[in-house]
């Protein structure tokens, strides 16, 4: 690949149109790849423009690792997802690293969390200083990007990414820009790179074998092999007994060539799949709402077949985050949970299990006497406030953002918290620590272990401490399923993040004028609105937090100081219990404006949800 300026065809002005439709986050860099700029087209091709923006983006990572690490030639760890332009980006991303120097372990097509669980392996051996991973998640197909990392098993912290965002920037505003970045993809030993590709199965393998290894250590909770051995004998003892079944629609997406059928059947557990050849999407990937239907579809099949098959999992193309569909044994038939849904049964067999393995103490009622933290996203329902609630814990909320979480989580941890669970509810999924990134194995595994792990002698399983520790004596039986577990949640509703009613498009690029706007809006409608909110669902009162980055600030009286983060404004009754909540923010991923409302009851986050919405509308167009 030899590219001059002259022949490339590159102006300046594509440079700078290119680089101004790129979101830039601590979540990843994305943009839509497609030349033609449409987001559903699914073709290979990158634009010239956006080769250059990879380069830089590669060289200027590659700097990065080089002064933080102190090693002049580091070893970084790359792969990608399923989506059809990645191929495309790693040829260019991989010359331009070659060229600075650093070594290339290529994984091909890897799920995030696998191939973040591998560089925090190979960092340890001191064989890898850090990881580059070409994806935009759950973003359309047209899109793409690039998620850094060094070897701590996530992305880059937010003050850390926000480094490497300015000397990008700088980067591509220097004159000379488009050449250096040619001489980039130029100036890489081809060598290098054919070795690079040449290696990638071998390498595949290392970071599969990896990968279980630490997946194995999340679920269990325990680096001790032997602990781990004695955990997993007695799931599958249990499973064997009662048969349970799981399916995956993994969507061609790079979860289809990871751990999860290995994993899974060697626990017993029935596995089948449909959609299991990477790169094939064949919908929707978001795993939201509609996009459900092909899971619960083929789970109806399965359960048809064999009632064992109970649960079903949708992966988006990078695999960190996935939904459920189950067998609602209530309601005789299959439906797709809610992503907040998922969230607190994650929490809820989490914390169990903290009690079941004695790890933190607990007093006599089997309350935590540790600090135990659930640290989660703004959007995050009150409903894991209750949960926390019911265990001893406490929840800490960050602003929307994976990385965002991690770090409040790994601070909270250094002052003497235990933070086992931790993730964007609003997105569903979990964080298991020591796991730095969502992953919907350990969320297949969070609910597995409340079917599976059960009394035995005195000591209670993980539904039976729940049920002791919530008052929900009455509802359980020996023979409990999912959905009875899911009864005994606390009965808050949210709105759905990918619903029509949680997206706006908004003119202001000003989002904290917009937030100040949006201020005497609500207060002007709270007067008119306050009696009828007491006399139909006991409200009284209000108050205002902002979110930015790991910082939560309570009580605000300028709705503005939100910025560009988080704004919530949450509801409590007499007793001064919060019950319902609402919030707004930009999305840092994608051209949206979201919101949200989330209450005790159905009718009340209808009546929140369109009252969010005419007074953001209305903020909007002042």
């Amino acid at each position: 690949m030899q590219l001059t300026k002259d022949d490339s065809g590159l102006q300046e002005e594509a440079i700078d149109a290119t680089l101004s439709a790129m979101i830039l986050s601590a979540s990843g860099w994305r943009a839509v790849f497609a030349p033609d700029g449409n987001e559903e087209n699914s073709g290979s091709e990158i634009s010239l423009a956006h080769s250059v923006i990879v380069a830089v983006a590669a060289k200027v990572f590659a700097d990065y690792v080089k002064k933080t690490t102190s090693v002049a030639r580091p070893a970084l760890i790359a792969g990608m997802d399923a989506r059809p332009t990645g191929k495309s980006i790693a040829s260019v991303m991989m010359r331009s690293l070659a060229a600075e120097g650093c070594a290339i372990r290529w994984t091909g097509i890897t799920a995030a969390p696998e191939i973040m669980s591998f560089a925090r392996s190979e960092g340890v051996s001191g064989r890898a200083q850090g990881f580059v991973y070409i994806s935009a998640s759950h973003n359309p197909i047209g899109h793409n990007g690039l998620k850094f990392g060094l070897t701590d098993g996530g992305v880059l912290a937010g003050s850390e990414a926000k480094l490497l965002i300015e000397a990008f920037r700088s980067f591509l505003f220097k004159p000379g820009r488009i050449e250096k970045a040619l001489s980039l993809i130029n100036g890489a030993e081809q060598a290098l790179i054919d070795a690079a590709y040449d290696d990638s199965p071998r390498v595949k393998q290392e970071a599969l074998s990896a990968y279980l290894d630490f997946t194995r250590e999340v679920v269990s909770d325990a680096s001790d092999k032997a602990k781990q051995e004695k955990l997993f004998a007695s799931i599958k003892d249990t499973i064997q007994a009662h048969p349970i079944g799981v399916i995956a629609d993994f969507n061609g997406s790079a979860r289809a060539v990871s751990i999860d059928r290995e994993f899974l059947l060697s626990l017993g557990v029935k596995f089948a799949c449909i959609n299991d050849e990477a790169g094939n999407i064949t919908h929707r990937i978001v795993p939201e709402g509609e996009t459900l239907d092909y899971a619960a579809q083929f789970l109806e099949e399965q359960h048809a077949r064999d009632p064992a098959f109970v649960m079903g999992y949708m992966p988006d193309c990078d695999g960190d985050r996935g939904n459920i569909v189950i067998w609602d044994e209530t309601l005789k038939k299959i439906r797709p949970l809610e992503a907040q849904e998922v969230f607190a049964l994650a929490c809820v067999a989490e914390l169990s299990h903290l009690v079941w393995t004695g790890s933190s103490q607990c007093d006599e009622n089997g309350r935590f006497v540790d600090e135990v933290a659930i640290v989660v996203n703004d959007p995050t329902s009150l409903r894991i406030d209750v949960i926390a609630e019911a265990f001893g814990a406490k929840v800490f909320r960050a602003e929307v953002g994976e990385a965002n979480v991690v770090s409040l989580a790994r601070k909270l941890r250094g002052l003497g918290f235990t933070a086992r669970i931790l993730g964007e509810g609003s997105a569903g999924g979990n964080i298991t620590h020591p796991s730095a990134v969502r992953d919907p194995i350990d969320t297949v595994f969070a609910l597995l272990k409340m079917l599976a792990i059960r009394s035995a002698g005195d000591k209670k399983g993980l539904f039976e401490i729940w049920r002791d520790l919530s008052g929900n004596v009455a509802s359980y039986k020996d023979d409990f399923t999912l959905a009875d577990i899911i009864t005994t949640l606390p009965p808050f509703v949210s709105t759905g993040g990918y619903t029509p009613d949680a997206l706006l498009k908004v003119k202001s690029t000003d989002h904290a004028a917009l937030k100040e706007r949006y201020q005497k809006v609500f207060l002007r409608d709270w007067e008119k609105k306050k009696e009828h909110l007491y006399k139909q669902y006991g409200i009284v009162a209000w108050n205002a937090a902002c979110y930015n980055g790991i910082e939560e600030r309570l009580d605000i009286k300028n709705f503005g100081e939100a910025g560009r983060g988080g704004l919530k404004i949450i509801f409590v009754d007499v007793q001064d219990k919060r019950v319902a909540s609402l919030w707004m923010r930009g999305s840092g991923t994608e051209p949206v404006f979201r919101i949200m409302a989330d209450a005790e009851c159905f009718d009340l986050e209808r009546e929140l949800i369109a009252w969010q919405r005419a007074m953001v509308i209305e903020a909007d167009n002042e």
